[in-house]
């Protein structure tokens, strides 16, 4: 009997040390197989001799021995043990026809010696000699793992060599994951003397590969969805087998949401169902779509998410300018900066929100065509601009703390569960026009009384006032003063063109260099200087422009009399004209 240790040891042997146990293809069909087919034909003698082929009859099963006819006087005898299965029971029967060699005649003794096992040996060994002169396959079943390979049981042990067994790269867990598969394999090289034979797979799936090939080159088309197998695994994308061709699954081609690693979609070795993107029979590039077996996501997502709704997604990524947030697999929208927060406080978008967070957001709007879609996050909370405009109303007195001073106002709080701040323009401090430094007045922290005087939750501003708090002065001044009557003041500045006498704090009136004297003047500082107190009489006065009109020389001319005011019913403004004053002042140097 053939030993399969013996068939491992010479295998091993033939790996490692590189004896002289085989031969090449060339080698057998020109010496082993020519012995070996004189030997097989001669088994067709008519004559039956020793180490001849013959088909029999059984005739007897015995308890050591069965009985065969072969066509003698005397029928053959073969050991039971050849005819045991797996399962320890007899695969014969009486009457069935078996093949069998004769191994030795003895007709003086009346004993014929059978071998079921030897024939099928003999048997094997043609059809390995045909296989591998005629470039056929030979079917096997890989029985165990050696060093080297795998044994392959094609009637008789069989190397199958690790380089030998697939295309591709082969790992340990993809030979132990082949024990006990049923293969086709080519001889590649054999030595019936030492019982050794060489196999191959790879030139199997080779000539395989190349048959689908030709036939993939003939039929495929753009638009098939073909069946293949993930080959190689790059940053881009993944070379997937479709059968004697490597087509190119791109990475944006492999799913509609945005995907970092190919190997988090598809995995080496994996049998998957593609599309047939673009195909080049001439230079053979073939490009392969995995996501185009799905419905694209932003088809009727208009209908889907109407602006105004509510969704909840997820954050994939967070920039300078806002997050992008995915509200379905394919779909991300982006949450701009502007959005996130209902103040204009300048702060990052990670300090809110981060990546992988879960979050509700709201639609703004939605680009189908140009695949975008615009997402609030602000909108899903109160907003603090209308809360602050139905709590505190033009008009109301509010204390306001000062948390920042800056060169045109003041910035406040006036309600620590409101995240809004409020400005007090530098113009809103005080009356005193020469107060032009907010921090002349304040500092931070302090708290100061307020007036709310505009709120805008659309451009998102709220403005306050400090002086609104006190009379306007200048309204004062004209109930006072009016046209025609006299007024003291002291000269705070000199000009060109005439002379500005301040007449209450915050309040400055001007004479004009013609209304400084009945004399001709070279230069105000001739007749004026500053911190003077000057008595004049009020020319014109208009609270609006924040403007009064004095003159000196009617003073000096001793003309001047109280004119008496009449209400201007146009303007809704106190005093006389100008016209009037000059008729009194001649009235009265004529009498």
């Amino acid at each position: 009997m053939y030993s399969v240790d013996e068939t491992k040891n010479e295998h091993e042997s033939t790996t490692e040390e590189k004896v002289d146990l085989v031969e090449t293809k060339a080698e057998n069909s020109e010496t082993e197989s020519t012995n070996f087919e004189a030997l097989y034909e001669g088994t067709f003698d008519k004559r039956i001799t020793s180490g001849s082929l013959v088909s029999g009859t059984v005739v007897q099963i015995g308890t050591d021995y069965i009985m065969i006819d072969i066509g003698r006087k005397i029928d053959g005898q073969a050991p039971i043990g050849e005819f045991i299965g797996e399962d320890g029971a007899i695969t014969c029967a009486v009457g069935q026809e078996v093949e069998v060699l004769v191994e030795s005649m003895n007709t003086s003794k009346g004993i014929i010696r059978l071998s079921k096992e030897k024939a099928k040996k003999l048997k094997i060994w043609d059809d390995i000699v045909k296989a591998s002169q005629e470039n056929t396959y030979l079917r096997g079943k890989v029985t165990e793992r050696i060093k080297g390979g795998l044994i392959v049981d094609i009637g008789l042990p069989a190397f199958l060599p690790s380089s030998q067994t697939t295309v591709s790269p082969v790992s340990e867990s993809d030979l132990e994951n082949m024990i006990g598969q049923e293969i086709d394999v080519s001889v590649i090289k054999f030595n019936r003397k030492k019982n050794n034979v060489v196999v191959s797979h790879r030139e199997v799936l080779e000539k395989e590969r190349e048959e689908n090939k030709k036939h993939l080159l003939a039929t495929l088309a753009k638009g098939d969805v073909v069946t293949g197998r993930v080959k190689n695994i790059m940053s881009y994308g993944a070379f997937v087998d479709i059968g004697g061709i490597d087509g190119l699954l791109h990475i944006t081609d492999m799913s509609w949401g945005k995907l970092k690693d190919p190997k988090d979609k598809v995995l080496s070795g994996q049998e998957i169902r593609v599309k047939v993107l673009e195909f080049d029979p001439v230079t053979e590039k073939i490009s392969l779509g995995l996501k185009q077996l799905t419905p694209d996501p932003w088809e009727g997502l208009e209908y889907r998410y109407p602006i105004g709704k509510k969704i909840s997604g997820r954050v994939t990524s967070v920039t300078n300018y806002g997050a992008f947030v995915e509200v379905e697999e394919g779909v991300e929208g982006l949450v701009h900066i502007s959005e996130m927060f209902w103040t204009k406080r300048m702060r990052h978008p990670s300090s809110v929100l981060s990546e992988g967070q879960d979050v509700d957001v709201v639609v703004l709007g939605v680009d189908q065509a140009n695949r975008r879609i615009s997402l609030g996050l602000k909108q899903t909370m109160p907003n603090p601009w209308r809360q602050i405009q139905d709590y505190y109303p033009e008009g109301v007195v509010v204390d306001a703390t000062v948390k920042n001073v800056t060169d045109f106002g003041l910035f406040v709080s006036i309600d620590d569960t409101i995240d809004v701040d409020g400005l007090i323009h530098v113009s809103d401090l005080t009356w005193d026009p020469k107060v032009k430094n907010p921090r002349e007045l304040y500092k931070k922290g302090d708290v100061i009384k307020a007036k709310v005087l505009a709120i805008d939750p659309e451009n998102e501003k709220f403005s306050l006032g400090v002086k609104q708090l006190q009379p306007d002065p200048w309204h004062q001044i004209a109930i006072e003063h009016p046209v025609g009557s006299t007024i003291r003041g002291k000269v705070t500045s000199l000009t060109d063109f005439g002379a500005f006498v301040e007449i209450k704090p915050g309040i400055e009136g001007m004479i004009h260099i013609s209304e400084v004297s009945s004399d001709k003047i070279d230069a105000l500082s001739d007749v004026l200087e500053v911190g003077q107190e000057v008595e004049a009489v009020v020319l014109r006065i208009s609270p609006e422009n924040k403007k009064i009109g004095l003159s000196i020389k009617a003073i000096e001319e001793g003309h001047h009399r109280k004119a008496t005011p009449v209400q201007d019913k146009q303007s809704d403004k106190v005093g006389t004209n100008l016209g009037d004053l000059l008729k009194g002042l001649r009235d009265g140097k004529k009498s």
